[in-house]
């Protein structure tokens, strides 16, 4: 592959503009390996469509706030637009554009029938009450109704929404349809059409590719330190530790914990859910942010937000290992610096690919009114993650690519042959 210089990061930029300038670069490297044209370079690069809307939400108090949504459809040539809502302050449409054009490339490398897309509301649900957030997420998929749909855009959880969220986006959306449509959104409860298995399938996924990168070595020898403990973060150092890992670190907004011996994760879960975060729990030392990034580990999981690892701190990172739970973690000033300190980085396109492969499952249980158990719907996400992940192998192994570089070669080549074979419409 042309080497190519990565972007230097604006100090002005907003985190969103940064993530898009490092799908774009990522985009190009591929392109360029590929000896794409420049007009079909510019139409991958270009969402399909982008909508941002103001979403109006009346407070308890009765002021009324007004926030800002968006929705991008990055690209539909193999199938629906799919994506997940976030509700973050930080949000905004270079961001959410980013996440599409990850999202289609995850969505063509692990072989599923969708295209790219992602929403997001610039809010921070931590600042509303349960009521004002359904009014929020109402008002938004209103606003986006003419874009959504089981056949055109499906929705799924991301930062900030979970499964309540979901139930509410497929009653606004079946209400106004007049009938029910359970296949417009995914990772919504089970009583509702949701798929089990589907609650910790990108940490499951996470996991796996884990351990198909470690290879042959024993778990039992592997320390680990997860960088966020959300939904991904939380489930990733649950499943590593049972698969025989180490644990030793984690972290959140309230700060980072460390044990050396292993941290009884089910314990920190406990601590978590009970006062609202990491910090505080007794049985281990406090670190900063920084410091669990650069920890002494085996492996080391960004799983909270994009840019955590960039052309600053890479150069002290001593994890031999990356696996990219986030989106977009690793700036691609870092990357570069990674890669030449012999560093693996197992990408985001691939490594959380796991959240988006259940989606999948879940959609076509939904549109045949049909349901697998939890069993079933393991087994399938695990042969697709693992056929992924070998084929990214093999193709950076005969190619000299880093993998992060062979999974866009994938995803990128495989969406640009759909654009080749069905033509532009005059």
């Amino acid at each position: 592959m042309t080497v190519m210089v990565p972007p230097k990061a604006s100090a002005t930029a907003s985190p969103g503009r940064l993530a898009l300038d490092s799908a774009l670069f990522q985009l190009d490297q591929a392109a360029e390996h590929l000896g794409l044209d420049d007009g079909l370079r510019k139409m991958l690069a270009t969402p399909r469509r982008s909508l941002t809307v103001s979403v109006p939400v009346r407070r308890e108090d009765g002021r009324m706030d007004v926030v800002q949504g968006y929705r991008v459809q990055h690209n539909v040539s193999r199938g629906p637009a799919k994506g997940g809502i976030r509700f973050h302050p930080a949000t905004d449409l270079f961001e959410v554009t980013a996440l599409a054009m990850w999202m289609t490339w995850k969505c063509a490398l692990v072989g599923i029938p969708y295209g790219g897309a992602k929403g997001g509301v610039g809010v921070d649900p931590a600042t509303l009450t349960t009521r004002e957030l359904e009014r929020v997420t109402r008002r938004y998929v209103n606003e986006i109704l003419p874009l959504i749909g089981p056949d055109q855009d499906i929705p799924a959880p991301d930062v900030g929404t979970d499964e309540q969220t979901m139930a509410w986006i497929m009653d606004t959306y079946s209400v106004n349809a007049g009938y029910s449509v359970p296949g417009v959104v995914t990772g919504k409860p089970t009583i509702l059409g949701g798929s089990l298995g589907r609650a910790g399938a990108t940490a499951r996924g996470v996991q796996i590719a884990t351990m198909s990168a470690l290879g042959d070595r024993d778990p039992a020898g592997v320390t680990v330190a997860v960088q966020g403990f959300g939904k991904v973060g939380a489930q990733t150092a649950r499943y590593l530790a049972d698969a025989g890992c180490r644990v030793v670190a984690v972290s959140d907004v309230t700060g980072a914990i460390a044990d050396r011996n292993g941290l009884d994760v089910t314990a920190v879960r406990e601590h978590h859910s009970e006062s609202g975060g990491v910090s505080g729990y007794r049985h281990a030392d406090r670190l900063t942010h920084e410091e669990l990034l650069e920890l002494d580990v085996d492996v080391l999981v960004p799983a909270a937000l994009e840019g955590v690892l960039t052309a600053e701190n890479a150069p002290r990172v001593r994890a031999r290992l990356i696996v990219e739970g986030a989106n977009g973690p690793t700036m691609p000033e870092a990357d570069v610096i990674l890669t030449g300190s012999g560093v693996t980085v197992v990408p985001d396109i691939l490594a959380n690919a796991g959240g988006v492969i259940v989606s999948y499952l879940e959609w076509v249980q939904n549109t045949q009114a049909y349901s697998w158990s939890a069993g079933e719907v393991q087994i399938k996400l695990r042969d697709l993650m693992e056929q992924a992940f070998g084929e990214v192998g093999a193709l950076a192994e005969s190619r000299g690519l880093t993998l992060r570089q062979a999974a866009h070669a994938i995803g990128v080549s495989r969406v640009a042959e759909a654009h080749r074979l069905r033509g532009l419409y005059p």
